[in-house]
């Protein structure tokens, strides 16, 4: 038997079992039937099944519709297209379409800079000069503004994305933007001669991609979004005579890890990976029989599938780029895209039917009452929306609860109660709170400190038997942390959650304040030295060895070989920072960092050497929520009312209120968007979720769970100890 009659019997196998004897294709216009039937025919005559049958629809939208009802079977979409049916139908990717290189892109987006402008970064556009191919356009708008936002580097209040683009950038080309704000036309220069100034036609210099990297090589803009192909296209001798001179190495990529790349690296250094059409099919229909279809039409029929000249048309029925049909990989429609591309499509979804007329705040206190009611009117006076209500909560799991049941919209959590509001209430952050001014927000970073001359302890297993120096007993950096660590590692195992006990076998000794309770093995105190008239040993708040500080006093006075603390510890108390006697003679190149990973590192690289990365406090809502609009409320109300107010209402500041951390933590910074981190897991991080989930047990004589572990210790430790 050749190869084509054992691919014939085998694909009438396939059809038999999977019950799929046609396929209805959905058509949009006359044109795209005319050849659809003509399709159909030839795939008949080729004797090619299942057979094809053309089926009549106005628009992809109604062919969504169709495939909801199961009128018909399949049709080829863009990625566009793919995005918005995912908001009407539920279905499967079946195939992707490719050219000849068999990799389904139709582009990259990218930033392009000058190599000479060695100053800019992706993170440091603002503010900066851009050049775009035009309003609307994927590379040049949709894939830079939805980076953009997505990424948290820009916002857009009440989803106005043209003035999100004007407040983020000092000017802009953007063809097609006459009627938005003057800085987004500010760059263009029309003709040349005055007329068509911002058109978006080629009458304008710099529309599309050769415009918009022209605009780049006049030095009108800074930066450049175009294809991955555009600088190829107008360099080395290549296009028009303004652009042969220009040698390729004199442009780079910008990463979005914040370096940068020659051009060629294009497929590791890009903003966007944009695929090409895919095939969708309805749920019930076997992905591998349309596929199969296609691919034996387009190898045994004599008809042109990626043709359309014949039929009056462009792109009917499938792209007239592409060359061939390639597999899926995934049949969920959101994997197929890209998460990445996705989630910037997500961002520039935005419409004024995304944006509540309110935003219900959830407050806990008289004193957050206050706040939250000064805050809404401070809000409305600058005319930022949605508006700003407050809703009374009896407790932080009532106010959670109001949220996930829509009767409020939003709070803001610590570490702890963001676990609980994921969790528990499947609510997602949506914006964070920084205490440093960076993107990462973090309160800080939980470290196990060594001295550098104790060459013994290499690893955390090394650990066992040694001494500890503990800030406190249920506390993050000085127990919860260390001890979810260790057993998350397995290097201890708690038996019926006597996480105590564990403890005090694994360490020879330890000071652990307030440890000093019945059941508690007395070795975690014996390291304590009490007050400083020896009084009040192991007493919580007491005892010289308490808090960070008092950690690392254990550490250097000889008490401990491991003093469990938070990363600033060392800095503050070495170098003269600390000019008691215990700590006036210290440096910080005495002290080392065992890493989770079974390593050391000096005390400077606490980012990649900690146990936990503790979480900053974040805004949490439901996940139906549109986080970018609570994103884009939040930083428009920042640039009034934040730390560089003078007068009237401080968001970060609760003293008028005869409270501390109203709403807002006081020593907040900076708002942040959550970027990558879309969900509780990510927001707190791997290393501090590993922690808090091994600290949870469920034993059988016992009624303990997260809200009885977790929530009297990570909880009231960030809530009460972290105030930096």
């Amino acid at each position: 038997m050749d190869t084509w009659a054992f691919l014939g019997v085998l694909l009438a196998v396939t059809h038999y079992v999977s019950g799929q004897n046609t396929v209805r294709w959905c058509t949009i216009s006359p044109a795209e039937e005319t050849k659809c039937k003509a399709m159909a025919e030839a795939f008949t005559r080729a004797a090619i099944r299942p057979s094809l049958r053309c089926v009549v629809a106005s628009s992809k939208a109604e062919c969504a519709q169709k495939l909801t009802k199961k009128d018909v079977d399949a049709f080829s979409a863009s990625v566009k297209d793919i995005y918005d049916i995912g908001k009407l139908a539920s279905f499967k990717i079946a195939a992707g379409e490719s050219g000849v290189d068999g990799r389904g892109i139709t582009y990259y987006g990218v930033a392009v800079v000058k190599r000479t402008n060695t100053a800019i970064n992706i993170n440091n556009l603002k503010g900066k000069k851009s050049c775009h191919t035009g309003k609307n356009r994927t590379v040049g708008w949709n894939v830079p503004v939805g980076y953009l936002i997505d990424s948290g580097k820009m916002s857009a209040m009440g989803c106005d994305l043209s003035q999100g683009v004007a407040d983020y950038f000092n000017a802009s080309c953007v063809p097609g933007a006459q009627s938005d704000p003057a800085s987004l036309c500010e760059l263009c220069v029309g003709d040349g001669a005055g007329k068509f100034k911002c058109e978006e036609d080629n009458n304008e210099r710099y529309f599309s991609y050769n415009g918009a990297f022209r605009c780049l090589v006049d030095d009108a803009g800074d930066v450049a979004f175009v294809k991955h192909t555009t600088v190829g296209e107008n360099t080395d001798g290549q296009g028009e005579p303004w652009a042969q001179a220009l040698p390729s190495d004199d442009f780079q990529l910008l990463c979005q890890d914040g370096t940068r790349s020659p051009v060629r690296d294009y497929e590791k250094c890009h903003l966007a990976r944009v695929p090409s059409r895919g095939i969708v099919v309805h749920n019930d229909i076997s992905s591998s029989v349309v596929y199969n279809m296609l691919r034996e039409g387009l190898q045994k029929s004599e008809f042109s599938i990626f043709s359309s000249t014949s039929f009056g048309g462009t792109d009917l029925l499938f792209s007239d780029a592409s060359t061939t049909f390639i597999e899926a990989g995934n049949e969920n429609y959101i994997e197929w895209i890209g998460r990445r591309y996705y989630d910037i499509l997500r961002a520039v979804d935005c419409s004024k039917s995304d944006v509540p007329s309110d935003l219900r705040w959830c407050v806990l206190s008289y004193g957050e009452q206050q706040k939250c009611a000064d805050m809404a009117v401070a809000f409305n006076s600058k005319n930022l929306i949605p508006k700003i209500k407050c809703v009374y909560g009896t407790s932080v799991e009532d106010c959670m609860k109001k949220i996930q049941n829509k009767e409020a919209d939003a709070i803001t959590l610590d570490g702890g109660y963001i676990y609980t509001a994921g969790k528990s209430f499947g609510l997602i952050p949506a914006v964070g709170e920084s205490y440093t001014g960076d993107t990462d927000g973090s309160i800080y970073y939980a470290v196990a400190v060594l001295r550098k001359s104790n060459s013994n302890i290499q690893r955390f297993s090394d650990l066992k038997g040694k001494r500890s120096c503990h800030t406190g007993y249920g506390r993050t950096a000085g127990w919860n942390i260390p001890m979810g660590l260790l057993i998350e590692k397995g290097i201890i195992r708690p038996q019926k959650c006597e996480i105590d006990q564990a403890a005090g076998e694994f360490f020879q000794s330890s000071c652990i304040p307030g440890a000093n309770q019945p059941g508690i093995p007395k070795n975690l105190c014996e390291q304590c030295i009490g007050d400083s008239s020896g009084q009040n040993k192991c007493e919580k708040g007491k005892d010289l060895y308490d808090g960070y500080n008092g950690a690392f006093r254990c550490l250097a006075e000889g008490h401990g070989d491991v003093a469990f603390i938070k990363h600033s510890t060392v800095f503050q108390n070495t170098d003269g920072n600390n000019t008691e006697p215990w700590a006036v003679h210290l440096t910080s190149r005495e002290f080392q960092l065992l890493c989770s990973h079974d390593s050391r590192a000096e005390v400077t690289q606490y980012s990649r050497c900690n146990m936990a990365r503790v979480p900053s406090h974040a805004v949490m809502v439901r996940p139906d929520t549109n986080h970018h609009v609570i994103f884009g409320l939040l930083d428009k109300a920042q640039a009034f009312f934040g730390v560089s107010s003078a007068l009237g209402f401080k968001m970060f500041e609760s003293k008028a209120y005869e409270g501390s951390d109203l709403i807002f933590k006081d020593s907040t910074i900076t708002l942040i968007g959550v970027g990558e981190r879309k969900t509780y897991e990510e927001w707190l991080g791997k290393s501090y979720m590993d922690a808090v989930v091994a600290m949870e047990c469920s034993a059988s004589s016992t009624v303990f769970s997260l809200s009885s572990i977790l929530l009297m210790t990570i909880v009231s430790s960030l809530v009460s100890l972290l105030t930096l």
